[in-house]
């Protein structure tokens, strides 16, 4: 036998069946779809850790306002003893606090809908102005600023505004964050697929950093 017929090296020549060489890309595709698949997997499980921290910081949002919502009946109650207290004040506390109520927002899941974010941020941030001057208005009230009652709902109230700048600010640094994986590739091919969206912040309303202005009426 020459060694053209034995191949270069002496050797029969090694041939593979079409059965073999198809069985070859099926197992390499089918390979690939694992690895592919373990990766979008993982994807879809880091997006949804995000969400859930977004929906975890909501609800710490939520447990604050609410807080200062339950306060505010025995603060009105406690006000309304003050002779002549300015019953505009008081009216526009419960008002406010009203407001709050008929905004519906789900409490449990961090909102998708800007608008609805915007309306219930609106409503907290009319409750927090209408406050606001009710504590500027006490100082004019001696007997009502030694009332024990009246201070420890005034450290609590303060206490829990601070709470709610606190916990907004969590709540927009874990929307940061998920957003950021949103729109991130390769998280952004399937993103919307898997039904994962912006979502919003809460914004500064540049009016509720500033006490509002109040006039005292002048007592001879």
């Amino acid at each position: 036998m020459s060694l053209a017929s034995r191949g270069e090296c002496g050797f029969p020549p090694v041939t593979m069946s079409a059965g073999k060489i198809l069985l070859a890309v099926l197992g390499f595709f089918v390979v690939l779809a694992i690895v592919v698949a373990l990766w979008v997997t993982g994807i879809f499980n880091n997006l949804v850790t995000l969400q859930q921290g977004t929906d975890a910081a909501w609800a710490q949002v939520q447990n604050v306002y609410q807080r200062r919502a339950d306060l505010i009946p025995n603060l009105v109650n406690t006000v309304t003893g003050a002779a002549n207290f300015e019953k505009s004040t008081l009216v526009a506390v419960t008002d406010a606090r009203a407001s709050v109520g008929r905004v519906t927002i789900d409490a449990s899941h961090a909102p998708d809908d800007a608008a609805k974010l915007q309306e219930f941020q609106n409503a907290q941030g009319q409750l927090s102005t209408a406050l606001s001057r009710l504590l500027v208005v006490s100082e004019q009230y001696p007997d009502l600023k030694a009332n024990a009652n009246f201070q420890i709902l005034q450290v609590q109230i303060e206490g829990t505004e601070n709470r709610i700048s606190v916990e907004r600010g969590r709540f927009n640094d874990a929307v940061q964050i998920y957003d950021t994986a949103v729109h991130s590739f390769p998280a952004a091919l399937y993103a919307g697929i898997f039904g994962f969206h912006d979502k919003p912040y809460f914004t500064a309303a540049p009016e509720a950093q500033s006490a509002p202005a109040v006039t005292f009426p002048s007592f001879k």
